[in-house]
């Protein structure tokens, strides 16, 4: 059985929470509570349309507000921390954090 630390690249570390590209592309919209929200594409590749109709469906799907999540049944929650996720535009596969108010695209 291959060792699994073979696969894991100790040197990849998570994004700045404010780290945005000056390239990026960023759509902005207004959750089911008023609130503004915003998709930001880090890679600057994502067509605009394809932004727009991810961030209508995240809407659409009440994802974006303040949300506790508690890491793998942890006594401690953690405001605000993005869940991570990914996301295919095309024949590329990316990376997608959603903060309480942002979704943001980043390459893997």
């Amino acid at each position: 059985m291959p060792d699994p630390n073979e696969f894991i690249d100790t040197t990849i570390t998570c994004p700045s929470v404010d780290f945005i590209q000056p390239d990026a592309q960023i759509i902005q919209g207004v959750t089911h509570t008023g609130k503004p929200c915003r998709i930001v594409d880090n890679t600057a590749s994502v067509s605009l349309a394809e932004l727009q109709e991810v961030l209508t469906t995240l809407i659409r799907e009440k994802r974006f507000g303040l949300s506790g999540l508690s890491a793998k049944g942890g006594n401690s929650i953690s405001l605000n921390a993005p869940t991570c996720s990914h996301i295919q535009f095309g024949d590329k596969l990316y990376r997608m954090l959603l903060f309480s108010y942002e979704a943001r695209i980043e390459p893997f």
